[in-house]
């Protein structure tokens, strides 16, 4: 068996990967992110594969990178097992959701009028929310005690909560914090 990417994963470590991201799509009501508790739980708690600041750092560069919200899945992957890494990452979130979400768009769309599917919409909203905040509080680990970072994520949240104003404005704001030794 040929070893591969990063840390030598060999295909078993590979197809475990793949599994674990393939059953992550399933929950990820919300986007991917809201599985990054998760995310982290396995490849940083549990496998060792990468460290905690490599997996927050994973995620804050893919975040910062234009594109789609799921980049930061590939290049968890990428760190964890190379391109191979990446592309079991990859095709393990995207595969089952976008199969589900395909199906769910076009069954729900001929019965958005029911009133069961009034109410599931109107309850994956508090869903949603908590799994949001639980990848919140996981990526704020490392500068939660800083009272440069509390004050620069509390002004993000007011920030966001009374105006329209585009999250990079707070995206580059954080970046300047992050320059200047601030947090």
């Amino acid at each position: 068996m040929s070893e591969c990417g990063l840390h030598g994963l060999g295909a078993a470590d590979l197809l475990a990967l793949f599994g674990h991201f393939l059953l992550l799509s399933l929950l990820a009501v919300g986007g991917a992110i809201t599985t990054a508790p998760d995310m982290h739980r396995y490849v940083v708690g549990q496998q060792h594969w990468i460290s905690d600041d490599m997996f927050t750092a994973s995620v804050a560069l893919a975040q910062a990178a234009p594109g789609p919200n799921v980049l930061f899945v590939a290049v968890i992957g990428f760190n964890v097992g190379g391109l191979a890494g990446a592309a079991a990452t990859l095709l393990g979130i995207m595969l089952p959701s976008t199969t589900l979400a395909l199906w769910a768009t076009r069954w729900g769309h001929s019965r958005r009028e029911t009133l069961g599917v009034r109410a599931f919409t109107t309850g994956l909203a508090p869903l949603t929310l908590g799994l949001l905040l639980a990848t919140g509080w996981i990526l704020s680990d490392p500068v939660r005690g800083q009272l440069g970072a509390v004050a620069l994520i509390a002004t993000t949240v007011a920030v966001m909560l009374k105006t329209k104003l585009s999250p990079l404005w707070l995206v580059a704001l954080g970046a300047v914090a992050g320059a200047l030794g601030w947090i």
